[in-house]
């Protein structure tokens, strides 16, 4: 799974309310780690239901699991019926394909392996090679069948649910705690985050840290907070994620321009995203990526129930923030 930003989570230390006690839960998930902290007045243990849903995820939509769905369908596999979860992320990736003109793309899986992002050595990269392997990108050449099977153009067409499978994932864990009775959750899983009710031990909304776009991994700096309740939040940017060609030289982003097939950093830096589901925040944080600043703005801008923190580099290099008018209400003053 791609590498984000990471999000800084933000507890108090308070006395709990009577009767609800406040668990803590922590895991490997998707490839990156988990948190998940909830309160609740029953003792049930949630644990292996948690697992459950990230091994049937896991089983769609890993690209690193051979024997999944995805892996199958991947490699020329046309007769797999797909889950609902993959329905699910192919109908988000639709949407906002749509709405980002094309920005978003989970067709770009040959682009990523050939650029070093995938499961597969990477390869060199040239013009020819860039014309050959764009046959195989678009999204207008895969359909989901009335069979549930997927339809491709072409058998090399590659699949990768990366910049929304992990959000969805997000959600799909919060709502297995939403049917065990749990009102007031915060679910983490590597920097993409869902939230419902609120922190009972501050008594406010849950709030998180922004991390500012040239942090280091070993000492990071968060830029702001943001206080948010019964929504999603989800970053991407490009400043950890990268390859440098040791032939040439080159520096290579993992956000692809699907309609180029570029992997040349845009003049958004980063871009936190709060939206109504976490696949949708992820979707729309890397969208807002390989868009640059302008395109999104403008897209932000038709979107009501979609607010974003973004950080890019102007005309004259220097580095800006802009912070929409929703995003800027859950900032604590």
């Amino acid at each position: 799974m791609r590498n984000i930003l990471f999000l800084l989570l933000i507890f108090g230390f308070l006395g709990c309310q009577k009767n609800i006690k406040s668990s803590f839960l922590e895991g490997q998930a998707f490839g990156t780690t988990y948190h998940i902290r909830y309160f609740s007045d029953k003792g049930t243990d949630l644990q292996s239901g948690i697992d459950s849903v990230i091994n049937s995820i896991n089983k769609s939509v890993s690209t690193y699991d051979s024997e999944s769905d995805i892996s199958k369908i991947n490699q020329g596999d046309s007769t797999v019926v797909v889950d609902s979860f993959f329905r699910e992320v192919l109908e988000i990736s639709s949407r906002i394909h749509r709405e980002s003109e094309g920005y978003f793309d989970p067709t770009i899986g040959v682009l990523r392996n050939a650029y070093g992002f995938g499961e597969v050595k990477p390869i060199e990269i040239d013009s020819i090679a860039l014309d050959s392997m764009m046959k195989y990108v678009g999204f207008d050449k895969v359909k989901l069948l009335e069979s549930g099977r997927i339809h491709k153009e072409y058998p090399e067409i590659y699949f990768d649910f990366n910049a929304v499978a992990k959000g969805s994932g997000v959600d799909h864990i919060g709502l297995y705690l939403e049917k065990n009775g749990i009102k007031n959750y915060l679910v983490e899983v590597g920097g993409e985050i869902r939230a419902r009710g609120k922190n009972l031990e501050t008594n406010l909304p849950w709030t998180v840290g922004i991390e500012t776009p040239d942090s280091e991994l070993e000492n990071r700096q968060f830029t702001a907070t943001v206080r948010f309740a019964d929504e999603a939040l989800a970053a991407s940017g490009n400043y950890r994620k990268y390859r440098i060609d040791p032939s040439t030289g080159r520096n290579f982003v993992h956000t692809i321009n699907p309609l180029t097939g570029s992997a040349e950093m845009s003049d958004v830096t980063s871009a936190t995203v709060i939206a109504e589901t976490c696949g949708e925040a992820d979707a729309y944080a890397t969208a807002f990526m390989a868009m640059g600043f302008e395109k999104s703005v403008s897209l932000l801008k038709k979107l009501p129930k979609v607010e974003a923190y973004l950080t890019y580099v102007d005309e004259q290099g220097e580095n800006q923030v802009y912070i929409t008018e929703g995003f800027k209400e859950r900032m604590p003053e």
